[in-house]
């Protein structure tokens, strides 16, 4: 009986060298893998186990491993600008996106948000303007998860308008989303959460006040920033470099509010 390690023909496996490059293949029989430290051939990875190392033609080792989904979002092809795992996972908390819930994503982009929530069980309506970048989108969603999600993609402009009613979430990934408040304000139900995704405190402003005149309240923004640490024995000290500043996330409640 083969093992859950096994690694099998149309998986996607990362590949690692000594130097920490990465690549992303899908397994194909009898298909090579070029890299500047050799050629890789794709049998002498189908049938080895995750985690093992692999010669390459100039006997060079690459490890091997299934890629998290952060990897998948940082190497998928794109067609737009990705957001960052950093942000990515923050979104999935500050949004509470659970199993079932009903959101509605605009500003689909490459699919990485998508793929986040989609994994996390949610049931998405996107709205999307650009066709190559929903038809972008869809492929990677189905790359990363398959055929079996509820991922329905429509193109069109949402700052005109949200036909659907009592969402859970409405999640923005786009440059007005100040433009929208008023429509997730009849399209949430009550208690129902809105964030919008943002890389200016300009365009966070706007959109902080917006919510403010409409019915919703608990606002918050938040910015995160990631910095990894070098452990060498005992040389320890930060990394020189870090993900810094790459947006803001702002989330607000969709409230109930007393006629006057």
């Amino acid at each position: 009986m083969s093992s859950a390690a096994e690694l099998r023909v149309g998986e996607r496996v990362m590949l690692t060298d000594a130097k920490d490059r990465q690549y992303l293949i899908t397994l194909k029989p009898g298909s090579a893998f070029h890299t500047h430290s050799g050629i890789v051939q794709h049998d002498d990875i189908i049938g080895a186990l995750e985690g093992s190392v692999v010669r390459g033609s100039t006997e060079r080792g690459f490890l091997v491993l299934r890629p998290t989904l952060s990897d998948v979002v940082l190497k998928m092809p794109r067609g737009a600008q990705v957001i960052y795992p950093k942000d990515l996972g923050t979104i999935l908390m500050q949004a509470d996106i659970g199993p079932g819930m009903r959101v509605l994503e605009s500003g689909v982009g490459s699919g990485a948000l998508s793929m986040t929530m989609l994994r996390a069980g949610a049931l998405i309506t996107a709205y999307e303007i650009r066709d190559d970048f929903a038809q972008q989108a869809r492929k990677n969603v189905v790359d990363m998860l398959g055929d079996d999600v509820s991922y329905d993609v429509h193109i069109r402009d949402v700052t005109v308008g949200i036909d659907e009613r009592e969402l859970d979430r409405v999640i923005l990934d786009m440059p007005e989303p100040w433009l929208v408040v008023p429509h997730a304000a009849l399209a949430l139900r009550p208690g129902g959460i809105f964030l919008a995704y943002l890389p200016t405190i300009n365009q966070t402003q706007l959109v902080r006040e917006a919510l403010r005149v409409h019915a919703f309240g608990v606002e918050e923004t938040v910015e995160i920033l990631r910095r990894t640490w070098h452990i060498d024995g005992r040389s320890v000290r930060p990394d020189h470099r870090m993900v810094a500043h790459t947006g803001f996330l702002t989330s607000a409640r969709r409230l109930v509010r007393a006629e006057r």
